[in-house]
């Protein structure tokens, strides 16, 4: 039997009031007695009546909906993003739509065209690491549809975005490692267009040059789907290995790559610290509960969703078209752990 939800056509009509009466009455208007009023809300209340949220939003030409496009709903970060966003659109009576693209174009453009099929008031979305074409979000944008980036931005559509600070992060892994004694160390990244990868790739190479060791492009690695297809992280660490002058540890750039590399690394039959070091980017809580615990560089994830939903609720509610537009830079923080022991210490154990 299809479910259908009362209205106000119902509850005029089992009360014997006109719907206008029963309408102004939910809306607490002064025109009705306080006896009508009450009348009418507690059979709303037993008959568990809610307004059409189609119908207000036709009235108020808003849905209070907003769409949130991440590439994976299951990774640990975008997950605590996704929180954050939800726990401030929640306090200001917004729904949250969430879709996610799989790191996959077409998806991405799917889910853009259904969203904004579904007249969401509002767009934040962290885009896939296959999108280079961002004609359809420029058109949204033109049009007037507010959109905040998180995460992967693009650089040619003015509106607000909200990063973590890569380079500082990137730049804080491998500095680390060189602390620790490691000279030739290798990176594992998205792909070379995408804006964290630029930013992060960024780090890297500043790190090793402010410590007068000689940037090898050998050793930079890209996954074109950021670890979600695992024989593509397992090409590269492999290609790692097979150099003449091997790696003696990997900085991996994202939160899939930083796990991914352990399991090939583990799977070569190699230990990690004592045949290679590890650190990566990564907010998933177990990098601590695994052997040996990762090192990692972790962001704020939960602010960041925060601080996105935030800015969108002020391109949204705002009376005036706004053209002020800013990109939130939020510090991460370096996780010392077992992954990248200190050469010294490792020679003495052995």
């Amino acid at each position: 039997m299809k479910f259908e939800a009362i209205t106000i056509k119902d509850i005029a009509r089992a009360l014997g009031l006109s719907t206008s009466t029963v309408s102004r009455a939910l809306r607490d208007s002064y025109e009705i007695s306080p006896e009508t009023k009450k009348l009418v809300l507690e059979y709303a209340e037993k008959n568990n009546y809610h307004p059409n949220p189609i119908a207000l939003s036709l009235k108020e030409r808003r849905s209070r909906s907003i769409g949130v496009i991440v590439c994976e709903i299951a990774n640990s970060y975008f997950s605590q993003v996704i929180n954050g966003i939800e726990s401030i659109a929640y306090n200001n009576g917004y729904n949250v739509i969430i879709a996610q693209s799989r790191e996959s174009f077409d998806r991405e453009l799917l889910n853009l065209q259904y969203l904004t099929s579904r007249s969401i008031d509002g767009l934040i979305i962290s885009i896939s690491t296959e999108t280079k074409d961002f004609s359809y979000l420029k058109e949204l944008h033109q049009k007037g549809m507010p959109i905040v980036f998180f995460d992967r931005i693009v650089s040619e559509i003015e509106t607000h975005k909200v990063i973590a600070d890569n380079y500082k992060g990137a730049y804080d892994a491998t500095a680390h490692l060189i602390h620790c004694g490691y000279r030739r160390i290798a990176t594992v990244s998205n792909p070379e267009l995408v804006s964290i990868t630029k930013e992060r790739l960024a780090g890297y190479k500043a790190a090793l040059r402010d410590n007068g060791i000689e940037v090898d492009d050998s050793l930079i690695k890209y996954c074109q789907h950021g670890g979600m297809i695992v024989t593509e992280v397992e090409e590269v660490v492999k290609e790692l290995f097979e150099l003449p002058q091997k790696p003696d540890a990997i900085f991996a750039s994202a939160d899939k790559l930083t796990t991914g590399c352990l399991r090939i690394i583990r799977t070569m039959g190699l230990k990690v610290p004592d045949d290679i070091g590890l650190i990566g980017f990564s907010n998933t809580d177990l990098t601590e509960l695994l052997d040996p615990p990762l090192s990692v560089i972790k962001q704020p994830a939960f602010e960041m969703g925060e601080v996105a939903m935030n800015l969108l609720l002020q391109l949204i509610e705002s009376k005036r078209p706004v053209t002020d537009f800013e990109t939130k830079v939020l510090s991460t923080e370096l996780l010392i752990r077992g992954s990248t022991k200190m050469k010294k210490e490792k020679e003495i154990a052995g």
